[in-house]
C-alpha cells in the first residue's frame, strides 16, 4: 500500500486526504498549525464543506489517516498549499510562493529515491521545476533519483468531495514517466473524470488559463453592467437573452471577483508575460474596481450617515470563504465613505471580517437599505423580507 502525504489539510487539503484514504491508500495530513491538527485529529473538520463532516469520520474510522506538524517519509508527497499574491514595492501583483517553498523544503527532509512529489497548488509557470530543485537541494539527491509532477486543482466550494471524484485531471511533468506514475496514483481516486498527461509547463499554464478565462468574461460581463445602468435597463434580463445565442455564453456581473482562484490566478501569468498580455490587466482592474462603482452607484439612493445591509460577505454563494471577498472590500469602502455597515453573512458564525454579523432579520430590520452581494441560498429564500426595504441587486437574485 502506497502511503501518501499531503502537505497542507486547508480547503484543497483536507478533501484531498480524506478522498484518497477512502480510496484505499495510507494517508498523512501535514500541516503546520497544531491548533488545525489537533482539531482534524479529534475528528471535527474546520471548514464548510457540504459531506466532508461524514466523509472525515469515514476516512479516521478505517484507520489508515493520521494528521502531524511534523513531516513524515512517504512514497507519494501532493503540495496543496496556497499560493497567494503579493504586491511590489512598484505596486504589481506577484504569487508568494513561500508556501510553495516552505512545503518543498519539508518534502525534501524527508524525501528517499523512487518517491514522487505532486504540486496542486495553482502556480506561476516553472514552479514544478522550482520544488524540484528545492527538494533535491535539500534532500541531498540528484534530480534523477525522485519524481516531480502537476496536477492542478480543480474543484469548487460546495462540490468538492464529488468533484475530487469526477472531474478530469491534467497531470503535466518534464519527466513523462513521472507523469505515468502520478496518473497511476490519481486513478485510483478519479472514477469519472479523465486523466491527461502533457508537460510540466502545459499543465501549469492549464488553471491559469481556465481561471484566467472566467475572469475575462465576467469583467464584461461587469462592464455591461454599468452600460445597462446607464441606460436603464436590466442586465440580467440582456445576458439571458443574449445566452440564448448557442454560441454566445456571458457570465454573470456581481459586486467583483473573489476567492483564491480567479481573483489571483491571472495575475500568474501577467507577472511572467507582462508585455504581451494587457487584456487579462485590464480585466483584472475592472473586476478589482466592481466595489467602488457599486459603492458609488447605491450613493443614488442612499447616503453616508444611514444603514447600510452588506447581504454576503463571502466570496462566492454558499460558503464561510472570505479570501479575496469583493463584498468585504465593498463593505470598507462603505464604511470609509461615513456608511454605518450591517454585515450579513449566515455561512459564518461570529464576526466576519471585522464586522458583527447579523442575522437576515436583524439586518433587514436595522436597515436603511441593503445590497445584496451573493445568491446565497437563505437569501433566495426570503426575498420576500429584503424587498421590505430598498435595495440594490448585485446578482440578480430577486429575479429568481
Amino acid at each position: 500500500m502506497k502511503k501518501i502525504e499531503i502537505m497542507g489539510c486547508g480547503y484543497i487539503g483536507l478533501p484531498t486526504a480524506i478522498t484518497f484514504t477512502l480510496a484505499g491508500f495510507e494517508v498523512c495530513g501535514f500541516d503546520v498549525k497544531q491548533a488545525v491538527v489537533d482539531q482534524l485529529s479529534s475528528g471535527k473538520i474546520h471548514i464548510v464543506e457540504p459531506g466532508l463532516q461524514d466523509a472525515l469520520t469515514q476516512a479516521l474510522a478505517t484507520g489508515r489517516l493520521h494528521f502531524t506538524t511534523k513531516p513524515e517519509p512517504a512514497d507519494v508527497f501532493i503540495i496543496a498549499v496556497q499560493t497567494p499574491y503579493k504586491e511590489t514595492p512598484d505596486h504589481k501583483r506577484v504569487s508568494d510562493m513561500r508556501f510553495v517553498e516552505s512545503a518543498a523544503r519539508e518534502v525534501g527532509s524527508v524525501a528517499k529515491p523512487g518517491d514522487l512529489c505532486v504540486l496542486e497548488s495553482t502556480s506561476p509557470p516553472y514552479s514544478t521545476r522550482l520544488v524540484e530543485s528545492i527538494v533535491a537541494e535539500v534532500s541531498g539527491m540528484d534530480k534523477l533519483q525522485f519524481m516531480t509532477a502537476h496536477c492542478p486543482e480543480r474543484i469548487i466550494p460546495g462540490r468538492m468531495l464529488l468533484e475530487l471524484r469526477e472531474n478530469d485531471r491534467i497531470i503535466g511533468s518534464n519527466r513523462p514517466e513521472a507523469a505515468e506514475y502520478a496518473k497511476s496514483i490519481y486513478e485510483k481516486v478519479v472514477t469519472k473524470g479523465t486523466i491527461r498527461l502533457t508537460d510540466d509547463l502545459t499543465a501549469e499554464m492549464c488553471k491559469l488559463t481556465e481561471n484566467t478565462f472566467r475572469d475575462i468574461n465576467i469583467a464584461y460581463a461587469n462592464e455591461l453592467s454599468k452600460v445597462c445602468d446607464r441606460l436603464g435597463i436590466d442586465v440580467f434580463n440582456l445576458i439571458e437573452l443574449a445566452n440564448c445565442h448557442p454560441r454566445v455564453n456571458v457570465h454573470t456581473p456581481g459586486v467583483g471577483v473573489g476567492g483564491h482562484c480567479i481573483a489571483v490566478d491571472p495575475w500568474f501569468i501577467h507577472e511572467k508575460f507582462e508585455d504581451i498580455t494587457p487584456l487579462i490587466y485590464e480585466a483584472r482592474t475592472v473586476n478589482d474596481g466592481k466595489p467602488a462603482w457599486v459603492a458609488e452607484r447605491i450613493g443614488r439612493d442612499v447616503k453616508p450617515g444611514e444603514k447600510v445591509a452588506v447581504l454576503g460577505m463571502s466570496f462566492k454563494a454558499n460558503i464561510d470563504d472570505t479570501r479575496e471577498s469583493p463584498s468585504v472590500l465593498f463593505a470598507n469602502i462603505l464604511k470609509e465613505k461615513g456608511y454605518e455597515v450591517i454585515a450579513c453573512e449566515p455561512f459564518i458564525q461570529g464576526d466576519v471580517a471585522g464586522y458583527k454579523n447579523h442575522t437576515l432579520e436583524e439586518a433587514i430590520a436595522a436597515c436603511d437599505y441593503a445590497v445584496i452581494t451573493l445568491m446565497h441560498t437563505p437569501f433566495v429564500e426570503n426575498k420576500t423580507l429584503i424587498a421590505t426595504k430598498p435595495y440594490y441587486d448585485c446578482v440578480g437574485l430577486m429575479r429568481k
